[in-house]
């Protein structure tokens, strides 16, 4: 039995799946809870440790060097943890670097870069990204990940989805507004100015075009309200339905659950989707008629990219499709 892994991509970068929610964490005490929370709920959502805004002034090398300890620590059982380093024009940048990659390069799930100006920034903090990994023996390519919140990160958005070891294309609202010196008022930071205003509106497509079109996820911007778990609900399938975002930053520990509900595959499609990748196996993959449908491998990869978000968002799929294809 051939698996879709081999029989599907031939050649081509298969299309990343992971979680749907991405949890930031600044502090050792933030980063501890986030830790344990996603070891109790197995491992359905990032965590982003930050360097950018956790750090305080005057001890990021300090910082950095903690978040290698966090990454290396028993608690990070599920090895699903970035790291958001400081942003290009930033002195400290290439210390976090330097420290993280070799510390922990062969644990972080991500590296995020923030704030790129230009396509070409983000093209020489991946290079040095490379290079120290390179140095440090680090044989994987660490995935990355790009925050587009400036005008000429929005303007480079397609560049920078196109560059190498590239996974994901951030939305970062809050920067975004705040660039535009008042043109667009701090109401839009939240709903539903955030989706309707014609300059966010353009930037939210702009930048899940950029990253579909690269093969790269595209991910939604925070839901302000922390506390309030319908409206981050509400935002994440606007984001998910409106505008073909696959995953969203959660900054408060009850903003998690209402992400992955809302940006969960459609269950109605799941127990069709295991019947016809199982018939699709038996028949090595050739095409096959299946309710009266013609189903080849365009849609092979459709239903098992469905499969596989159904299991990382951590709901249940029938044992036949668990044994034939994650057993």
């Amino acid at each position: 039995m051939i698996h879709p892994r081999e029989a599907l991509f031939g050649g081509e970068k298969p299309f990343p799946i992971i979680p749907s929610c991405e949890h930031f964490a600044g502090s050792e005490k933030l980063i501890t809870k986030a830790l344990e929370l996603q070891n109790t709920k197995g491992g359905v959502f990032d965590i982003t440790m930050d360097c950018e805004d956790g750090a305080p002034e005057g001890r990021e090398k300090e910082h950095a060097e903690l978040i290698v300890a966090m990454q290396k620590s028993a608690l990070n059982q599920h090895k699903m943890s970035g790291v958001r380093i400081h942003d290009y024009s930033n002195k400290h940048w290439r210390q976090d670097v330097d420290i993280l990659v070799p510390g922990c390069g062969n644990e972080v799930a991500y590296i995020t870069i923030p704030k790129p100006t230009a396509g070409s920034q983000v093209r020489e903090m991946i290079s040095y990204i490379q290079d120290v990994a390179k140095k440090a023996g680090i044989r994987r390519e660490i995935p990355i990940h790009v925050l587009i919140e400036t005008h000429g990160g929005l303007r480079d958005a397609f560049e920078i989805a196109s560059l190498p070891w590239m996974q994901l294309l951030d939305f970062g609202l809050m920067d975004f507004v705040s660039a535009h010196h008042g043109a667009i008022p701090d109401s839009c930071m939240k709903s539903p100015g955030q989706f309707e205003h014609a300059l966010l509106f353009r930037a939210k497509v702009t930048v899940v075009a950029a990253a579909l079109c690269n093969g790269l996820i595209p991910a939604h911007n925070v839901t302000l309200d922390l506390k309030d778990r319908e409206k981050t609900f509400a935002d994440a399938k606007r984001a998910k339905e409106e505008f073909g975002f696959l995953r969203m930053w959660s900054i408060y520990p009850t903003q998690i659950d209402a992400i992955v509900e809302a940006m969960a595959p459609d269950y109605t499609q799941v127990e069709k989707a295991g019947k016809i990748l199982l018939e699709a196996q038996r028949n090595n993959w050739g095409p096959i008629q299946f309710d009266g449908d013609l189903h080849d491998r365009a849609t092979y990869r459709y239903y098992w990219e469905l499969v596989q978000r159904i299991k990382i968002s951590g709901h249940k799929l029938s044992e036949d499709v668990i044994q034939a294809f994650f057993g």
